[in-house]
């Protein structure tokens, strides 16, 4: 099968979107599937290796024929609508509602109206375009399993609390940034010896935060998430969240909200792998601060993270129900 991923006004750089797209076309490269990625300006994403091919068009006449083509964000669906029939037959790839593209009424008539098939990345975003009248097929990416997974070195005697850090100010926003210090500022005032640390991109200079792990390594990530003991997970604009999830994958348990979109509801079960508090900050606070104290919980609800984790599958599972839904959506031309 040949599948086109449509990144024209979208792209690729360093960030969790592009990684997600170039691990699933690598795998289904791997599963003998012809993948070709293409783009209006060069691969930005250096990451990991690209096994797909990324082609540079100027024209949609350049754009090869295909048995499916995937719009991979908001910006990029108006151009793959635009394509000719022999591109394929034309899925939108849903992974987050993209508020900081286009406004809600933009996001109904242009994306959730418009005549592609919806695949989403979430039960989260299922719901969202459920309210709306859209159906969707839910397609995650997967866990890379043999990357992140328990080290014995997580001591459950002391407290570390981790977090994300994101330095552009639209994304700080929906991902809660000012929860995460917040939190930390509140914690570290009542108990004593609790640490705060933090992974991301940009200049992190806030003095609440006792060490910033910048652009880590995949060892070092692996370190850092092995060191935590709760993941804060505040976002309230996620399709599938994934810095919690990999925390997860370690052992770590995690508290977030019930917001609608906080992009954890997938694996995050309350008192299970997790606590769930209310979607607003006092709530949030009140439940990190109940792991803080309970050591106990902490460790039970960590020994059932990882587990929950790879019951959604890894890359090469999740890559294969993909495939067979765009061979029931072929089969039926």
């Amino acid at each position: 099968m040949r599948i086109l991923f449509d990144l024209r006004s979208t792209g690729l750089g360093n960030n969790g979107g592009s990684h997600t797209l170039v691990r699933s076309a690598n795998t289904l490269v791997d599963l003998k599937h012809e993948v070709i990625l293409v783009d209006n300006s060069k691969n930005h994403y250096v990451w990991t290796p690209l096994k797909a091919r990324h082609l540079i068009v100027k024209d949609k006449k350049e754009v090869p024929s295909a048995d499916i083509v995937v719009a991979t964000g908001f910006k990029s669906v108006a151009r793959t609508l635009a394509l000719p029939e022999r591109c394929g037959i034309k899925c939108h790839w849903i992974r987050a509602i993209e508020t900081w593209q286009m406004q809600k009424h933009e996001i109904i008539e242009k994306i959730l109206k418009v005549n592609t098939i919806k695949i989403v990345n979430s039960v989260c975003l299922r719901d969202y375009l459920l309210k709306y009248g859209v159906k969707s097929e839910i397609i995650r990416p997967g866990y890379d399993f043999d990357e992140l997974y328990p080290t014995g070195s997580r001591d459950h005697n002391r407290v570390i609390l981790g977090g994300l850090y994101n330095s552009a100010r639209v994304h700080g926003a929906r991902k809660r940034q000012e929860w995460l210090w917040e939190t930390a500022r509140s914690i570290k005032r009542k108990h004593l010896g609790v640490k705060f640390w933090v992974f991301g991109w940009g200049d992190c200079g806030y003095d609440v935060i006792d060490k910033f792990w910048h652009k880590p390594s995949r060892e070092r990530k692996l370190e850092f998430y092995n060191n935590i003991n709760v993941w804060l997970a505040p976002t309230k604009s996620e399709g599938l969240h994934l810095p919690p999830a990999e925390a997860m994958m370690t052992g770590c348990p995690v508290v977030t909200t019930d917001a609608e979109l906080s992009g954890t509801q997938d694996y995050v079960e309350h008192e299970v792998t997790g606590l769930v508090s209310e979607n607003n900050l006092e709530s949030f606070i009140k439940c990190v601060e109940r792991l803080v104290v309970d050591k106990d919980l902490r460790v039970t609800l960590g020994e059932n993270t990882r587990k929950k984790i790879e019951s959604l599958g890894d890359r090469e599972t999740n890559m294969r129900k993909m495939v067979e839904f765009f061979e029931r959506l072929t089969s039926k031309e």
